[in-house]
């Protein structure tokens, strides 16, 4: 694999990577290894898949594909469940992540096939070994939105169009145009990735004697005329969308379905946002990405590490400037991921290339792999168990027999429990008592006395909301009864249980109406996975 690790110079004049490893012709074996990865990608994201209840972003998803809405600002998703899936299949738990499951096994072979002419064959087989195996691209392939379409379609297009321009490959180019427009459709962050390597080639080439020659080439003035319409194409359709959505925010603060934990100032915020996004791909990975680019730029191929830091770069630094102004998901930088792939391959390629007195030869760079992929194998094992979601499934269960008309119920992500109790009202629960308050006065002073009920998370771990904000948690413990607490341990550090608080407490109740509550506790106790964890 010398002709991989070609100078910068030699690269630099041909602009095309060398053949050898690069080789367009697949071999038997190879095609049999990628098969066998995206054999076992799609066994890994299909398990389970329709096991678990829906949360509130999924709800969303079932109602944006049902009703088409021409405004969608990120249709694709939308469009294929409403035209490929609703036809043959119930849009229900199994039938909204479908696509999600199909597209997370189809961005295996997908990562391979770009990447093996740019980083070479082994390390692309590397890369595509760590995706099968990423706990948090199972998380979501198993999630019925569009973020793993968002990877696959990322994971295609700006290499694509590079290797594209580099080798002047007309089909590369057209699959990366084709593939970026998919990506822009699928969600608008994906053209963030275009920011960077714009960004760096005007940098590159504004200067005025390299401008003087390159205008002259008519090639070059096609390409900045295609380049300005795209870019004036991308102003006039993404930035309505972004003052849309940061007036949306202004107008309605609060209006989420989560309960948020206190916001930290800056930079403390962006920091925290940027650390999570990296945990959630896990630090081993992220370091190893961060080492592989190294290799490319210390003489593997400097001009292809920094294609790949410019394309990570950019929207690593304008979404969290943009958190300044208005809330910021981590999915939001989904596109950057297919780089941390790349990079992690390109160094366990490198490692597995040197030469070690321990025999086999292989053996240090194979332990190296492993500790990559074990350390994200509690959250892949805890994915498997519940879903990574609160089980308001299961709450509805618990809570629909014990519900009468004249009671009020109190969610965290209302939309999430209402889809599962249809005739019920399910209002926001929020840090603030005062709603809460003037429920529970309204039935206390009404003939009928209904219940108030209130469905909140446990407190998981340091860095999720807690029920202390607004008083919340004293004002449950002094009017309401922890009646039931609903979900399934997992192995990583993350919990997610929900707590279901009875306003009033349960006032002493009459040999009558004793053994229908009992028969409801035992069909509750029946239906419940953790009934060992239970705690009424």
């Amino acid at each position: 694999m010398h002709s991989e690790y070609q100078s910068e110079k030699d690269r630099a004049v041909t602009m095309k990577p060398t053949e050898g490893s690069y080789s367009k012709r697949w071999t038997k074996s190879e095609l049999l290894l990628v098969a066998a990865l995206f054999a076992l990608a799609a066994a890994l994201r299909f398990w389970r898949l329709g096991d678990w209840g829906l949360d509130s972003d999924e709800v969303f998803t079932l109602r944006d594909s049902v009703t088409i809405r021409p405004t969608n600002p990120r249709p694709l998703g939308y469009l294929l469940n409403h035209y490929l899936i609703r036809p043959f299949l119930p849009l229900d738990e199994f039938g909204l992540r479908l696509l999600p499951a199909f597209f997370g096994a189809l961005a295996i072979p997908a990562l391979y096939l770009v990447t093996s002419r740019l980083i070479g064959r082994r390390a692309a087989f590397l890369a595509a070994l760590l995706l099968t195996f990423s706990p948090l691209h199972v998380i979501y392939s198993q999630f019925g939105r569009y973020w793993a379409l968002v990877f696959l379609l990322t994971a295609i297009y700006p290499y694509a169009l590079y290797q594209g321009i580099r080798e002047r490959n007309t089909g590369a180019i057209t699959l990366g145009v084709v593939a970026g427009i998919l990506a822009s459709l699928a969600h608008p962050v994906s053209v963030l990735l275009v920011g960077g390597p714009a960004l760096w080639f005007l940098a590159t080439h504004l200067r005025p004697q390299r401008l003087r020659s390159l205008w002259n080439q008519r090639g070059v003035r096609w390409g900045i005329a295609i380049t300005a319409l795209v870019l004036v194409l991308i102003a006039v359709r993404f930035v309505p969308i972004l003052q849309n959505w940061i007036s949306e925010h202004d107008a309605n603060p609060g209006s989420g379905q989560f309960l948020l934990a206190p916001n930290l100032p800056p930079p403390l915020k962006q920091m925290k946002y940027l650390l999570t996004y990296v945990e959630g791909w896990t630090f081993q990975l992220v370091l190893a990405s961060l080492l592989g680019i190294a290799v490319l730029w210390q003489g593997r191929d400097r001009f292809l590490a920094r294609f790949l830091i410019c394309l990570a770069l950019f929207p690593a630094m304008f979404l969290p400037l943009l958190s300044l102004r208005t809330p910021i998901s981590t999915y939001y930088l989904m596109p950057i991921a297919p780089v941390f792939f790349m990079g992690a391959g390109v160094f366990l390629d490198h490692v597995f290339g040197l030469q070690w007195r321990l025999r086999p030869g292989w053996l240090p760079a194979a332990a190296v792999t492993a500790m990559i992929i074990t350390a994200g194998m509690p959250t892949l094992v805890s994915q498997y168990r519940n879903g990574r979601r609160f089980d308001f499934k299961g709450v509805a269960g618990w809570l629909e027999p014990r519900l009468t008309g004249n009671d009020v119920v109190f969610s965290d992500q209302p939309v999430a429990l209402a889809h599962y109790l249809p005739r019920t009202e399910v209002r926001r629960l929020r840090h603030d008592t005062a709603p809460l308050s003037q429920s529970l006065q309204t039935l206390r002073s009404s003939e009928d006395r209904g219940t108030l009920w209130v469905v909140a998370p446990a407190p998981a771990h340091a860095f999720r909301t807690n029920l202390r904000q607004g008083g919340l948690a004293d004002w449950l413990f002094g009017n309401c009864q922890l009646r039931n607490i609903i979900g399934k341990g997992r192995m990583d550090f993350r919990q997610q249980y929900l707590q279901v608080y009875q306003c009033p407490p349960e006032a002493a109740t009459g040999a009558a109406e004793q053994p229908a509550r009992d028969q409801g506790d035992k069909v509750a106790a029946s239906a419940n996975p953790l009934r060992d964890s239970t705690s009424r």
